[in-house]
């Protein structure tokens, strides 16, 4: 979609055939300016972290830095304030993923960046290390109070991480604003269904509220008539009702699947109208495959969209 070329463009490293870069409010890309990348103080972490295997921590560390710096003090602050106090000497294939993450971190900050731009960098490390790793730098970065542009497909990443998310498709931003706004209030209808799991239900709306197969709905906005309504899982609750027959009534249906995920479960219902939910639920699920339920809504007025 376009994300990495996004970060090169910032730091100069791409040029742009229409359109313009600012830092602070200082054009540095655009219409008659140019402002090549090594006069742009921008600091970038590669996703493949791009340590130089010929030199030491230190050195990989003072590379970025005016060669009369490159002997003193700044670079043992930055491999403290990353948790490598002391590392100045090691090799860089002797670190663990996550230390030589934190290793291009350190080199990235060493010159003191207006901007610091992260490429996925996270991507090669383990599951477990990266939560750690993505703690960290999350730690360091509110510390140090950098500007930071962090490229990432993963959802989850980019809500911890970020003050405002911008979500691309096709290389257009397709939605910036805070990651609560972004889930609760998406702008379209390819937001909604990108942006953590939904359910999109046809309704009826009028003066606040959406008529939908298992009751009302309070909504948002100034839609009126046919619509379809977002649903977010958690906002759902089950009610186990008795008998196995489908029967009839509003929200009642027959549970499919259950999906275990530890610290939450994932049932999926098939309404008796056809219409099919997912709705999450804690470590216990209410409800197992086939038992019937009822569904209701328990969240805050939430978004529709004209129905397509």
């Amino acid at each position: 979609c376009g994300k990495t070329s996004l970060l090169r463009t910032i730091a100069g490293l791409e040029r742009p055939v229409a359109g313009a870069v600012a830092i602070d409010d200082r054009s540095v890309d655009g219409p008659g300016t140019w402002v090549p990348p090594d006069k742009r103080r921008i600091g970038m972490v590669f996703q493949d972290w791009a340590l130089f295997p010929h030199l030491n921590v230190g050195r990989n560390v003072a590379y970025g830095l005016p060669r009369d710096q490159r002997d003193g003090p700044r670079v043992a602050e930055v491999l403290a304030a990353v948790g490598l106090a002391g590392f100045e000497d090691r090799a860089p294939a002797t670190l663990s993923g996550g230390q030589q993450q934190r290793v291009a971190l350190a080199r990235a900050l060493a010159p003191r960046p207006e901007v610091l731009l992260l490429d996925e960098p996270f991507s090669n490390l383990d599951t477990g290390l990266r939560a750690e790793v993505r703690t960290e730098v999350h730690r360091l970065l509110a510390e140090l109070g950098v500007t930071a542009v962090f490229v990432t497909h993963d959802q989850e990443e980019a809500f911890v991480l970020g003050d405002r998310v911008a979500v691309m498709n096709d290389g257009r931003i397709e939605q910036l604003s805070h990651p609560t706004d972004l889930y609760t209030r998406p702008a379209n209808r390819w937001v909604a269904s990108f942006v953590g799991e939904v359910n999109l239900l046809p309704g009826t709306a009028l003066d606040g509220s959406a008529r939908t197969p298992f009751g009302d709905v309070p909504v948002t906005g100034s839609d009126r008539g046919a619509v379809d309504v977002l649903l977010r899982p958690e906002d759902l609750r089950l009610h186990p009702t008795e008998g196995s027959g489908r029967g009839h009534g509003r929200g009642h249906g027959i549970v499919e699947l259950v999906e275990y995920y530890g610290h939450d479960a994932m049932v999926i219902v098939m309404l008796d109208d056809g219409a099919k939910l997912r709705v999450r639920t804690g470590p216990v699920a209410p409800a197992e495959r086939g038992d019937r339920v009822q569904v209701s809504y328990h969240g805050l007025p939430t978004t529709t969209f004209a129905a397509g």
